[in-house]
């Protein structure tokens, strides 16, 4: 008898070996047909995968992530399918599922047009109506290679040839259709119904620009059409509030391809850039941090003492003297922080020591992953260091927790997800220190009262961090903020301190930054509020503007008062119709117009328009005043602007 463990904590038992399929049938026949998946003992198999021991088995359906990541990765070979089954003679490469969707991988002399993706998708839903079953195979090796050969398979097959011996080479078969792949897939094709391919982009073969260059088509697949429908509606929305377009139209940014992956700031965008600094340098000053300001470049020796050679190097700049000295440009702040701790004899009574840097780094990010300002090779960080005792570290973090979740608030983030990565599998440090480094980061959260997800293997190499995640106001989640535990780095760049008893002994190294890169945050705030900032943050938060030249002088006296006040106002007097400043300066998202004629000047009062076509009537200057103060001063908002 076999004895099958089920989620509820039932135990099936049957007379022999069962496939996961004929489990899910003796549950229920609903169960049945929804199943997708099993895992079997922790792995995620097959509906057709045979069990001949006793086990535990979870049924995989729509319902679990794991059932969609197995539909998605399915329609990635529906989608090679149907392409085989239109073109012939494109070879496929490989199709894995991405974060909402899926892509493939193709070799083909003409590119893909739109009309190309329109017929692909029909052919899909045409296959996919076939209720074709989806069949698992183990082959040989050599076989496996010489079949994808015979068919004209080149990249198959130079795949094959790469997998380790002890793998087994798994094929996937779908009518006519076969395919390398570990698996598992759905039943049978039937079971996608909800899929569209969203666009194509070129590829080069194993991601190394010497290699060929492949054509890559996106698609996205869901367990039911309303779940498709909202995502689609998101991409609309993320197309509408795409920073790099509005940086064009805003006049905020650009970047150019003589300097690939670096910002040039136009001053309506350094202004919005100066409102975040500044409101995060106060945050700075508030909690005990002084501010600092190390080099840009630092003698490889150190950057070899600290670790990052070893651990980083690929990511680096480096340069040279004339005496053939070399420099790297530092990718990160840290160890310019310890040589400031490290120019003095510090006590115990120092501690908590707080360093605070708007530290500009480099790093060598590959081409294809530059992203407007979501990913950049120069950037700038609101790093902070703290060095401190052990027993400090958990109300430093508790501290840095409640900084953070304001300053997220204050700039209209209102729901913040958190994690914990842990220890990576290239690490410095023994599992001792880094037990006690990751103890410390779930003590502090559990001090804050919060919820928390753990990231196995994807803490810095120097030590495991709390991560921020918000969701912006179309649901996307976006990682900024970060608190670090480092037990390293002070110890192999000799940092100490005189303890209370005289003895030497090393500090903790908290590194943290909240909004994290400052071209990031600044790129996420842009589309989280579709470019309509709120007042205190708005580069230009009033524009003032002459219906006539007569009125140009009165005009240009508001606009001479108002800055005088504080705000960061604009004077349209151009010769043009009132009509068209409006709907000028509306496209350019303004909070507040003005507009002033004859009546306006001979009452000394001004017609207020607020942002979204509001009209506010005619008020006295100095109410307006006290609007525009009312308004700055109240940073919370509501991202719809």
């Amino acid at each position: 008898m076999i004895q099958i463990s089920l989620p509820d904590g039932s135990v099936r038992e049957f007379e022999g070996p069962v496939t996961v399929a004929e489990v899910a049938r003796s549950i229920g026949a609903g169960l049945a047909k929804a199943a997708l998946a099993g895992r079997v003992d922790g792995q995620l198999v097959d509906t057709s995968h045979r069990i001949d021991h006793d086990a535990s088995l979870q049924i995989v359906t729509a319902r679990d992530a794991d059932g969609i990541e197995v539909l998605r990765h399915s329609t990635a070979h529906l989608l090679a399918y149907a392409v085989k089954s239109l073109y012939p003679d494109t070879q496929v490469t490989i199709g894995p599922v991405i974060e909402n969707g899926f892509y493939y991988d193709f070799a083909r002399e003409r590119p893909f047009t739109p009309e190309d993706l329109v017929a692909i998708e029909k052919r899909m839903t045409e296959l996919a109506a076939k209720d074709e079953t989806v069949v698992r195979e183990v082959w040989q090796r050599d076989d496996a290679v010489a079949f994808f050969r015979s068919i004209g398979e080149e990249y198959k097959a130079e795949i094959i040839a790469a997998i380790p011996e002890d793998q087994a080479i798994t094929l996937y078969r779908e009518g006519e259709f076969v395919d390398l792949c570990r698996g598992p897939h759905v039943p049978s094709t039937g079971k996608l119904r909800v899929f569209k391919l969203l666009k194509v982009a070129g590829a080069y073969w194993r991601g190394d620009s010497r290699n060929e260059m492949l054509q890559r088509i996106y698609g996205t697949a869901w367990a039911s059409k309303e779940d498709q429908a909202a995502y689609l509606h998101m991409l609309e929305e993320a197309e509408k509030r795409d920073h790099r377009r509005l940086g064009r139209e805003l006049d905020l940014f650009h970047l150019q391809d003589e300097a690939p992956g670096m910002v040039f700031w136009h001053p309506k965008g350094w202004t919005l850039w100066q409102q975040i600094e500044q409101y995060v340098r106060g945050v700075y000053r508030d909690s005990g941090y002084q501010e600092v300001r190390c080099p840009q470049i630092l003698d490889v020796s150190l950057w070899k003492r600290s670790g990052h050679w070893d651990n980083y190097k690929e990511g680096m700049f480096f340069t040279g003297d004339a005496d053939e000295r070399q420099f790297a440009v530092k990718p990160m702040n840290c160890p310019g922080h310890v040589q400031i701790f490290n120019s003095a004899l510090r006590s115990y009574r120092e501690l908590p020591l707080r360093y605070g840097e708007f530290g500009a780094c480099h790093r060598n990010e590959p081409s294809g992953a530059l992203h407007g300002l979501m990913r950049v090779r120069a950037f700038t960080q609101d790093d902070g260091h703290v060095f401190c005792t052990e027993a400090q570290i958990e109300p430093e973090v508790t501290a840095f927790h409640q900084q953070a979740m304001a300053l997220y608030r204050d700039f209209g983030f209102e729901d913040i997800g958190l994690k914990i990565a842990l220890r990576p599998e290239k690490r410095i440090g023994d599992d001792g220190i880094w037990d006690r480094a990751e103890e410390a980061l779930r003590a502090a959260l559990r001090r804050c009262d919060v919820q928390w997800e753990e990231l196995p293997g994807e803490g810095a190499f120097y030590g495991p961090k709390i991560e921020y995640h918000m969701k912006d106001s179309i649901g996307r989640s976006w990682q900024v903020g970060t608190m670090q535990v480092d037990f390293m780095m002070p110890e192999r760049l000799d940092a100490e301190y005189v303890a209370e008893d005289n003895s030497r002994r090393r500090p903790v190294m908290l590194h943290r930054a909240i909004v994290g890169s400052m071209e990031r945050f600044t790129g996420i705030l842009i589309e989280h509020h579709a470019g309509a900032m709120p007042m205190w943050l708005a580069p230009v938060q009033a524009v003032v503007m002459s219906i006539t030249e007569a009125h140009a002088d009165y005009a240009a006296s508001v606009a001479q008062l108002l800055r005088k006040q504080g705000f960061r106002v604009e004077a349209d007097l151009r010769n043009e119709k009132i009509s068209y400043k409006i709907r000028e300066h509306s496209l350019r998202k303004v909070p507040y117009q003005l507009v002033v004629g004859e009546r306006e000047r001979e009452a000394g009062r001004v017609a207020v328009r607020a942002r979204g076509g509001k009209d506010l009537g005619a008020m006295a200057i100095h109410s307006f005043v006290e609007r525009l103060s009312d308004d700055v001063s109240s940073k919370r908002s509501n991202p719809s602007g």
